[in-house]
């Protein structure tokens, strides 16, 4: 090396030296800016608090340039360092110093000992295996399953779900009941004990109800509607079940509520002949029978409604008995006006459209030019004008041809700030059922650190320190609150983070959603808690049996947190078997942010495998 590029280097070296030190000293102030908060949390806590805001103070700055300079002397460039930030640092500072041939100089004064190198992926591990249990061997994350409500009273199917790879079953209590809710913990509690593996039960708390109101009520009529090819000729008949009133299957065919004797009656090959609404002699041919009833085909469209009149040979004709009403809903397009109120009333479908909205706090605290997303968004507007009792919102984003909007869909407002409290009056009521039921409880909707204080104040006046608690981080607002939310649920020992993805998409953009997960992911590995990637993972699959290219992606980029949840599907068995395999696959792969070398033996030479050149 000539003099010139010694000195270069020499330069170079200091210039990365001052970044780093002044990086350590930010860590320092970053201590007394959180230090309010730091000493609220548990003192089992306490460090990787610091740790934190050391993180937080870290990631203040564009360290892009620091990086590269850091790498083309051979160094460490900081990218996995969430853990262990201090530690990082001093390391660092250490290596430049040898490299400019001088002993190691301290980075500043430190009041207590960092988390070491290593010490940081140990602790979230602990955490990982004292919030959801111990990990699987051959796997890196667990499987949380939403439970739907038919597992109250489907205990094999419960079981398949152990067998196949659940760790936690999750219950949603913004759904059934407590005797149901009772039901499903116990055929979990079973499950476990037939597999051999206790398997956690988190209990979700339902939050504030902010959802479009009831539309007025449809027609009792049935749409019978055979499958037509291209030219409009028929490739599969309409189906329909007759027999006794009762629920029917909700991925069957529609019920004709008719006397159950006069079912019990009817033969394969017979033929009920029916006039529907529109006046049209229709003919349900009867394909089979069994206890409940027939099952009959129709190869023509047929709208059949309460009190029509089936008549078959030899015996009076027997009217349809009640059939639930349609639903209805609202079609609306870009550039329509939606007026949302708070009279929850069922309104009509048709006129000026208007829906009631069930929180009532939301009127008189949003404002014009803030916007409003409805159903997960798919349908996106703005308000235009804000009063007491009503809310008009432009519609700015819809489908092409118009979208749907129906009664008890999702509202969110990003932009607005709502006097609402994440834990709710019936989510208070049912906090006593979740903490002597379940492992951990779930905190939905949470906007900021408050929200956070309210569940845990809750908890301690049950008296209940032994449950888990998970933060849902789900909103703009909450995201943005992010550092200070984590503070202040780490005033317990066992608390976790769900990126629940739904509704932090529609709040802050789907463009952004890919970012936003990956920032929750690291700042929950500076303060060492365990993560649960959570909405639409393999949910096509769940749903039809098989999943989109682009969903099995996703379930590998899920590795990296410490727990992945599925939603329920009538395929969910076999999503749960599929994310298992992923997740095994990508154990060997990724660890966190970490790209593990493992053999590649998918290719070989041509020598070995016997191919030509």
């Amino acid at each position: 090396m000539d003099e010139t590029s010694g000195a270069t280097k020499a330069e170079t070296l200091a210039v990365l030296r001052g970044r780093v030190h002044g990086l350590l000293a930010g860590c320092t102030v970053a201590e007394s800016l959180w230090a309010p908060q730091i000493g609220g949390v548990d003192d089992r806590n306490r460090a990787s608090a610091l740790n934190l805001a050391h993180y937080w103070a870290l990631r203040r700055h564009d360290l892009r340039e620091l990086q590269s300079g850091l790498a083309g002397v051979g160094l460490s460039s900081l990218g996995r360092s969430e853990s262990h930030v201090r530690a990082s640092l001093d390391a660092v500072l250490a290596a430049v110093d040898a490299l400019r041939g001088r002993a190691a100089a301290s980075g500043g004064p430190v009041a207590e000992r960092p988390i070491g190198l290593a010490g940081g992926r140990r602790l979230l591990r602990r955490r990982a295996a004292a919030l959801l249990g111990p990990v699987p061997a051959g796997r890196r994350s667990r499987i949380m399953v939403t439970l739907p409500g038919t597992a109250a009273d489907d205990a094999p199917m419960v079981r398949s779900l152990a067998e196949h790879g659940m760790d936690l079953a999750r219950v949603n209590c913004a759904h059934d009941d407590p005797e149901a809710w009772a039901r499903m913990i116990e055929k979990v509690r079973s499950a476990g004990a037939a597999v051999g593996r206790d398997i956690g039960v988190a209990m979700d708390l339902g939050g504030p109800k902010l959802r479009t109101g009831p539309l007025a009520e449809g027609p009792p009529v049935v749409r019978l509607r055979p499958a037509r090819d291209p030219l409009g000729r028929v490739v599969a008949p309409a189906r329909c079940r007759l027999g006794a009133a009762g629920p029917a299957d909700p991925g069957g065919p529609p019920l004709l509520p008719v006397p159950g004797a006069w079912a019990a009656r009817r033969r394969p090959g017979e033929t009920v002949r029916v006039r529907d609404t529109r006046g049209a002699e229709r003919r349900l041919v009867v394909e089979s029978a069994d206890g409940q009833g027939v099952t009959a085909a129709c190869d023509h469209t047929a709208y059949i409604a309460t009190g029509s009149l089936l008549r078959a040979d030899g015996e009076p004709d027997v009217p349809v008995g009640p059939l639930p009403p349609v639903r209805l809903h609202l079609t609306l397009r870009g550039g329509d006006t939606l007026i949302l109120t708070r009279d929850c009333r069922p309104v009509p479908v048709t006129g000026t459209a208007r829906i009631g909205c069930t929180l009532p706090q939301v009127f008189g605290h949003v404002r014009p030019g803030e916007s409003v997303w409805f159903d997960d968004g798919k349908i996106g507007g703005m308000v235009a004008a804000s009063g007491p009792d009503e809310i008009e919102v432009l519609i700015t984003r819809a489908g092409g041809g118009g979208s749907r909007l129906r009664a008890g869909k999702g509202i969110n407002f990003p932009d607005s700030a709502l006097p609402v409290s994440a834990l709710s009056e019936r989510d208070r009521a049912d906090l006593r059922f979740v903490a002597a039921h379940a492992d951990l409880v779930e905190l939905s909707f949470v906007r900021g650190a408050g929200d956070v204080a309210d569940l845990l104040d809750a908890l301690d006046a049950l008296g209940e320190d032994r449950l888990g608690v998970v933060i849902k981080i789900e909103t703009a607002q909450a995201f943005q609150n992010l550092p200070e939310i984590l503070l202040t649920a780490m005033r317990r020992p066992r608390v976790g983070v769900m990126i629940a993805r739904g509704d932090l998409a529609v709040e802050c953009g789907y463009q952004r959603l890919a970012e936003l997960q990956e920032e929750i992911l690291w700042l929950c590995e500076a303060a060492h808690l365990p993560t649960i990637w959570a909405t639409q993972v393999l949910d096509q699959m769940a749903r039809s049996g098989l999943p989109s290219r682009a969903e099995v992606t996703d379930a590998a980029m899920s590795a990296r947190a410490e727990c992945v949840m599925l939603n329920k599907g009538p395929h969910i068995v076999e999503a749960v078997t599929a994310l298992d395999d992923i997740l095994r696959r990508m154990s060997g792969h990724q660890d966190k942010k970490d790209t593990l070398l493992r053999p590649l033996r998918s290719w070989q030479p041509v020598h070995e495998t016997g191919g030509t050149p």
